[in-house]
């Protein structure tokens, strides 16, 4: 089992920045793939970026070029910089830790989750 506390949510001005943290514990040898997920307000949760354990990223078209996912092996810490940020950006982030290989940003094949932390963008 893989357990994840996100941390780093806030409220913050369209155009402003945020860095969250997801620090990961139990058996963390199997975590192929981390990834940041949010869930807006009235929609189905997302995909924001993931990372593989080569290091490989992949972010969804509306935050690429503004939000970098990067991850810190030795603490077992997932971060997730977010620029630039916009009204549409507000909901509720999580990471997620995938145990199979194969870089995704699919909800449906992660299985452990964090309990997420709310980010809110006021314009």
């Amino acid at each position: 089992q893989v357990q994840l506390v996100e941390s780093g949510g806030g409220s913050v001005q369209s155009g402003g920045s945020l860095r969250l943290s997801c620090a990961a514990s139990g058996d963390t040898s199997r975590r192929y793939c981390m990834g940041w997920f949010r869930q807006r307000p009235g929609q189905e949760r997302e995909g924001v970026a993931a990372i593989d354990l080569y290091g490989s990223t992949k972010y969804a078209d509306s935050v690429e070029g503004r939000f970098t996912i990067s991850e810190d092996k030795a603490k077992n810490t997932l971060f997730l910089e977010m620029n630039n940020l916009e009204s549409e950006d507000t909901g509720t982030y999580f990471c997620a830790a995938k145990t199979t290989f194969g870089l995704t940003t699919w909800p449906s094949l992660y299985g452990h989750w964090g309990q997420g932390t709310q980010v809110t963008v006021s314009s």
